[in-house]
């Protein structure tokens, strides 16, 4: 009996190793500047669809106002033109970028369609928000790190020209031609999500990539570059943005 039981204990270390082999990278091994597209999802499909719709409550004056996702220290929103680009930077930076805009131009979000993927982006919605004005339509991704934080935000237009794919039938940007700059930042994917501004990584892709080298400029210097980009954006960026115009 001794014996079949030391077989038994064996057969299931053996299996629990194999189970390890097989799962996603060990954080151990990932490089510190590693690419979003080096994690797999931990959570449940559910929890990275929550998580987008807790975001969407920060901007919706109906919600909960205790509703707010999971965010990493170090979250980045990227919004893409007519948008502001750099528009957050900072757990607590977003928290109170997130609160102000609300109050200047307070909105719903009733309108929302979010999906959760097995590679980054996790968590992909399409959303309308409705303001005084009126609708208007966005397409918004979500990146996460392994302990299910919200680490990097990007959103577009959801008006013509102005989505990251240019194939119409690829709804939820999962084609090869897809441009998104959340899976070129180093950093993303290591385990914390955690990026370095000035780390040798960093500043090779932004050598090599203006949108990166452009992404770590706003971030050093997050407010004057904000104020910038409200500046070269006109006073109508708000209505092309939305479609009013």
């Amino acid at each position: 009996m001794n014996e079949a039981i030391k077989c038994l204990a064996l057969l299931v270390a053996c299996l629990a190793l194999v189970a390890v082999g097989c799962g996603s990278e060990p954080a151990a091994e990932r490089s510190s500047d590693a690419l979003a597209t080096a994690l797999t999802p931990q959570q449940s499909p559910q929890y990275y669809v929550e998580q987008a719709n807790k975001y969407f409550d920060t901007l919706d004056t109906s919600a909960d106002p205790n509703s707010v996702p999971v965010y990493s220290t170090l979250v980045a929103r990227w919004e893409l033109p007519p948008w502001l680009w750099l528009t957050g930077y900072g757990r607590d930076n977003m928290v109170e970028t997130t609160k102000a805009a609300l109050k200047l131009d307070p909105s719903t979000v009733p309108t929302r369609e979010c999906r959760a993927f097995s590679v980054q982006p996790f968590a992909r919605c399409y959303v309308s928000f409705e303001y005084e004005e009126g609708p208007c339509p966005i397409y918004e991704e979500f990146v996460f790190n392994d302990q299910g934080e919200m680490t990097f935000i990007e959103a577009w237009s959801d008006q013509p020209g102005l989505l990251p794919m240019s194939d119409s039938s690829d709804r939820w940007a999962e084609g090869s031609d897809v441009h998104r700059l959340s899976t070129k930042i180093p950093g993303l994917g290591n385990e914390t999500g955690l990026i370095d501004l000035s780390s040798e990584a960093m500043q090779r892709a932004a050598d090599e990539d203006p949108e990166v080298a452009d992404f770590v400029r706003r971030a050093e210097d997050f407010w004057p570059s904000w104020l910038e980009a409200l500046g070269d954006a006109g006073p109508d960026y708000f209505a092309r943005g939305c479609g009013w115009q």
